[in-house]
């Protein structure tokens, strides 16, 4: 719910719409809620208006020529680099990754609330007083940072607007977030703008190691330290000098090397395993992990000492769920890098409304990582000739028991059953079919009572 009239209290929206009674509602609320709307019947009209007055918001609807909108959106973003372009149509229109590429923030559904969409300009663009979004400093480095992880959520600007002047300093930094929201790509963009950026960026997953093994991973051995040691070894510590050392999944450290990492990072030398001569590196430490590691301490598996010696400084990366402004935006990305692996010439299939709707409110548990898989097999699988990816493209490559818990949503007092807008008929009949015979049991006879219609009909269309 909107909180009273300043939510939006200079915030300027701008409708392109040659009917002028369209998007009404919309219109209503932002100007409820504190904004000021123009309206415009033309590109042209509207080129003009973003000439003349700052815009911040511009609101266009699909029916307009690719030609149009993209002129639209060249000159808006030219004159206001950080304002917001949304395109709004009904759940059959297309959205392509070249209207993302172009600067457009979202696809909308004709059907949205007004309230919904006051409330995600507010969280774009409604900052609370004093805080400041630092969009001047972070610009350039996700332009810069574009081969390594791709972001325009506020969680995302706010997770990451000290992450210049941490990498200019040379001290440890702790990385934390769910298990795929990209810390490994995080610390590459520390070392990446650091100035150690020539030197060597080498990860280490703790947690992958077996435990006997770990301490020669990290610091290597002399020959003959051990049965079947036969030459000197150097660790990653060696490997990484001069540059960056991640230190994955830090929280499933055994205790014991914790004490000896410890020291290490205290005295900058360290003994590789039957070594008994000191070994000086230079290099700038980075750990992760999924883990609550101040929960971790309080519970006696993980040193309170070494943690402190980690966090000096902090990036804590929010899950996807709740960055839903980036979901669309990277599903785009990862279908147009796998259509062009397989040599697959662009326009590339393009989403649909319904279906940019339908991964915005799935949970993705899996984060960025899940999404790219997901992404990855519907590219592959996606019949020929198909150029509108729909809702029913995507389901069934959603992980089982997390399909079953979103449909669960829709699911009214046990008797609902949710069908994505878009689906064939042909395919609702069977989604209809197959969830009613769950229901029952799989009792054919119960089934067809309640279908209404004869058991000799059901049967038919089971074999169709």
């Amino acid at each position: 719910m909107v909180n009273g009239r300043s939510d939006l209290e200079g915030i300027t929206l701008l409708i392109v719409d040659d009917v002028s009674s369209s998007l009404g509602a919309i219109e209503g609320q932002f100007t409820e809620s504190g904004g000021r709307v123009y309206r415009a019947g033309s590109v042209q009209e509207a080129l003009g208006i973003v000439a003349e007055i700052h815009v911040d918001v511009v609101l266009t609807v699909a029916q307009r020529r690719q030609t149009d909108w993209g002129m639209l959106v060249e000159g808006f973003k030219t004159v206001n680099p950080t304002g917001l372009f949304y395109y709004i149509g009904n759940q059959y229109a297309e959205t392509s990754i070249e209207m993302f590429s172009a600067g457009i923030e979202d696809y909308l559904d004709i059907t949205i609330a007004p309230e919904r969409f006051v409330r995600m300009v507010q969280m774009r663009l409604g900052s609370p007083p004093g805080k400041s979004t630092a969009l001047t400093l972070i610009d350039p480095m996700v332009s810069r940072l574009r081969p390594y992880f791709r972001f325009r959520s506020p969680a995302m600007y706010r997770a990451l607007e000290n992450l210049p002047a941490m990498a200019a300093s040379n001290q440890t930094i702790l990385i934390s977030g769910q298990t795929g929201t990209g810390k490994e790509m995080v610390a590459h963009a520390v070392h990446v703008l650091s100035k150690r950026a020539d030197g060597p960026f080498v990860a280490v997953n703790c947690g992958a190691i077996p435990e006997g093994l770990i301490e020669d991973e990290l610091f290597g051995h002399e020959k003959g330290a051990f049965t079947g040691a036969l030459r000197m070894r150097r660790g990653k510590f060696e490997e990484a000098d001069g540059g960056t050392l991640l230190l994955d999944e830090i929280g499933d450290m055994p205790l014991l090397l914790q004490v000896r990492l410890l020291r290490v990072l205290e005295d900058n030398r360290f003994y590789r395993v039957g070594g008994d001569a000191p070994v000086s590196f230079n290099v700038r430490i980075i750990a992760a992990t999924r883990r609550e590691l101040d929960k971790a301490v309080e519970e006696g598996v993980f040193r309170d000492d070494l943690y402190y010696r980690l966090n000096i400084l902090r990036i804590h990366l929010p899950p996807l769920s709740q960055r839903p402004e980036d979901i669309a935006y990277l599903a785009f990305f990862f279908l147009a890098r796998v259509f062009a692996e397989m040599n697959i010439a662009p326009p590339y299939p393009a989403l649909s409304a319904a279906t940019i709707d339908l991964i915005e409110r799935l949970p993705w548990k899996g984060n960025v990582r899940e999404l790219r898989n997901v992404m990855t097999r519907v590219a592959i699988l996606l019949p020929p000739q198909i150029r509108l990816i729909l809702p029913q493209h995507v389901l069934p490559h959603i992980e089982e028991k997390e399909r079953h818990s979103f449909l669960s949503e829709y699911d009214k007092g046990g008797t609902g059953i949710f069908i994505p807008l878009g689906t064939p008929m042909r395919q609702v009949e069977e989604i209809v079919i197959e969830e009613t015979l769950k229901s029952v049991g799989g009792n054919r006879s119960k089934a067809a009572r309640l279908l209404n219609i004869g058991l000799r009909t059901l049967r038919r269309k089971l074999k169709e």
